[in-house]
């Protein structure tokens, strides 16, 4: 692979959205949200009525479904869902969709597609061990279960009747599925820069990876 990728894994809430986005944005990488992705999917496959153990549908409507990034913004069948697919109803879904391994193979190659021609920053669960392990630089983010939960709860609190604890109680499962599904489980790869983003803010954190990246004296 000639183009770069700068892989970003860790579990729900420990800012790898964001900072991906601003980090790509300051390096002039396209940022593919691999999360985004997987909800994209789990939003079609809820509003078509299908059970998440209906695993032939959802392969059917996941086939049959377009995904793509413009300005940033996830598009699904030509309509952009960026605010639909953080809600509370996709929030609680996702992880039994992404468990899936047809569907992570669906998704992968939608990544490896992008990144043929891009330099690219790219964040979920499995990027730096499973999508790109020969990613040009890995980072792991991660940040204590309390400070998680508050961020995803401040995210959908304006849009969702939801408690802390409610979210508090959904970032343990999801952290449960993620690191214990068949199909490519939320790991560090040994290779990563581990950052722990607890108490930290957004610039903070993209300095410490700019850093890094500054280290490797190519970008």
């Amino acid at each position: 692979m000639n183009n770069k990728v700068i892989a970003i894994d860790g579990p729900a809430g420990a800012g790898k959205s964001t900072v991906a986005r601003r980090l790509s944005e300051r390096i002039n990488f396209t940022y593919i949200d691999s999360g985004a992705l997987f909800r994209a999917v789990t939003l079609k496959v809820l509003k078509c009525g299908i059970e998440t153990d209906d695993v032939k549908n959802i392969l059917y409507y996941a086939k049959n479904s377009s995904l793509d990034f413009i300005n940033n913004s996830i598009y699904l069948d030509g309509e952009d869902v960026s605010s639909e697919i953080r809600e509370a109803f996709v929030n609680s879904k996702v992880s039994y969709i992404a468990m899936i391994p047809e569907i992570r193979e669906i998704i992968v190659n939608i990544q490896r597609k992008i990144a043929q021609n891009k330099d690219v920053v790219v964040d979920g669960r499995d990027i730096g061990t499973t999508v790109f392990p020969q990613a040009y630089i890995k980072f792991f983010l991660t940040a204590s279960v309390e400070e998680r939960a508050k961020r995803r709860y401040n995210e959908l609190c304006d849009k969702n009747k939801c408690t802390l604890e409610e979210v508090r109680d959904q970032i343990i499962e999801r952290d449960y599925i993620d690191a214990h599904r068949e199909a490519s489980p939320l790991r560090q790869a040994e290779d990563a820069i581990l950052i722990d983003t607890t108490g930290k803010n957004i610039d903070e954190v993209i300095a410490e990876m700019l850093y890094h990246i500054s280290m490797k004296g190519d970008v």
